[in-house]
């Protein structure tokens, strides 16, 4: 059998700033999500067979796998926009309350740059990509308002620039952002950003950065590219269903408060290894 997934929406593009997260800090409380024994099925075998994976508000996360379908699955699974064969899927608050409600996952998620869902086409501009972006997030999307971003995103002088010659650091800052900029949206998954070249260091410093400020980021890559950022990944079997596990390599936490003071959200109660969590708003 095979899963049926959700459409997801569409996509944009982003730049110098590959060090310079979304300007606006998260202001809901943490959220925690976790993937318990989840397959998804394809026409010619398993597309996805993960054990277990957790992350939250306030952490990076990196899973680095073999080409293939598996990394779509994840994505789009983790984002509530497909849903497992088997498997739960589980949104978890600061308070211990939980959901597996997919629509409430898709609202508070966004899966950046994953080809056929939302990663932008690439003969559009950038201005294009921003005003499209700009109003989904139903804010103001006209020239102007365009403008204003890139100046804000040092990405002024690329108005006119084709999404597809971006350096793949800008074009990874610049999709995280916009999608970040979406209302409600916590947390954030990456779809292969080596894909585009660069240095892993570039996109994984962006990813950090989003965390810090209280987003919670799956990032996806290779296993060339995990090993480039220095972090031991198991070997590839070359197995099918090896194809469509891929393994956690590292795991940051550079928003998650470490003491709860007043005025501070608690953190999440452990779980399955991890902490940090959400708070249902």
């Amino acid at each position: 059998m095979q899963a049926q997934g959700a459409p997801a929406q569409r996509r944009t593009g982003r730049r110098d700033v590959s060090r310079r997260a979304p300007r606006d800090d998260v202001q809901l409380g943490p959220v925690r999500l976790t993937l318990d024994d989840v397959h998804v099925a394809g026409r010619r075998g398993p597309m996805l067979d993960l054990p277990s994976l957790t992350f939250g508000t306030g952490q990076c996360v990196l899973v680095a796998g073999d080409p293939g379908e598996g990394h779509s699955a994840l994505a789009l699974v983790a984002t509530g926009r497909l849903a497992p064969y088997t498997g739960t899927v589980t949104l978890t608050a600061a308070d211990g309350s939980s959901t597996t409600s997919r629509a409430r996952l898709r609202a508070l998620s966004a899966v950046v740059d994953l080809p056929g869902v939302s990663a932008p086409d690439d003969v559009l501009s950038v201005g294009t990509v921003v005003g499209e972006e700009l109003a989904l997030a139903r804010r103001p999307s006209g020239p102007g308002a365009v403008r204003r971003w890139l100046e804000e995103h040092a990405l002024a002088d690329r108005h006119d620039t084709r999404v597809d010659e971006l350096d793949g650091p800008v074009r990874t800052a610049l999709l995280t952002s916009l999608a970040a900029g979406r209302p409600g949206v916590r947390l954030l998954v990456l779809v292969l950003p080596d894909r585009h070249g660069g240095e892993p260091s570039d996109w994984w410093a962006i990813a950090e950065e989003l965390a810090g400020r209280g987003y919670g980021v799956l990032v996806q890559c290779l296993r060339s590219s995990a090993h480039h950022l220095g972090v031991a990944v198991p070997p590839s079997r070359g197995d099918v269903l090896r194809r469509a596990a891929p393994d956690e390599v590292m795991r940051v936490e550079p928003g998650v408060p470490q003491v709860a003071g007043p005025g501070q959200p608690r953190a999440l109660p452990a779980g399955d290894g991890t902490e940090p969590g959400e708070e249902a708003s």
